[in-house]
């Protein structure tokens, strides 16, 4: 598996560079947004490498928490490697976890290839989404532990994502509040 890639920029276009790397080319598909923080002409970039029965494909980020968002949303049913590609050159990590965090639908419809029945999707599997290195990791790490705590004991993902909207505090506070909630829904 391809995790990274160095070498000289042979072309650029806003959506994939060619790396020469020690005399083999390789296309990556990047982002708009990688493609604008390109300016070197020797270039290290992250790589999620996808693999299909017609395609060996690489895709390449210069910030690891681009990766992880484009990782995390691949993951989603029917999100492929293009609409991921769309999500991170419409969104920076930092604001698309803002938008999955306020469960913002008509932002989220304005990335090209999601409508509001994916928009929708996409925002309920991604409820503990997560940028390293955010300021409000502290609550986000605890909210996302109490859903993977309740999600152990067999309750479902919206009812959770329901349950603890509004709610604040440590992981153990966020369970009790859950459990209060999820009881009553």
């Amino acid at each position: 598996m391809i995790v990274g890639i160095e070498g000289t920029v042979e072309r650029r276009d806003p959506t994939f560079v060619h790396l020469n790397v020690n005399g083999l080319i390789y296309e990556v598909q990047v982002s708009i947004n990688t493609s604008n923080v390109i300016q070197e002409k020797r270039v290290k970039l992250f790589v999620t490498q996808v693999i299909r029965e017609d395609a060996n494909l690489l895709f390449g980020f210069m910030d690891t928490n681009e990766k992880k968002m484009f990782d995390t949303v691949l993951k989603i049913n029917g999100v492929g490697p293009k609409v991921g590609l769309a999500i991170c050159s419409t969104f920076t990590p930092s604001t698309f976890a803002k938008v999955v965090a306020s469960k913002d639908v008509s932002m989220l419809k304005r990335v090209p290839g999601i409508g509001p029945k994916a928009a929708s999707r996409i925002l309920v599997e991604l409820a503990d989404f997560i940028v390293d290195g955010n300021e409000e990791s502290g609550n986000s790490g605890a909210l996302g532990e109490a859903v993977m705590a309740l999600e152990s004991l067999g309750f479902k993902k919206d009812a959770i994502q329901k349950a603890l909207s509004g709610c604040s505090g440590d992981t153990s506070t966020l369970v009790k509040e859950g459990l209060k909630k999820l009881q009553r829904l």
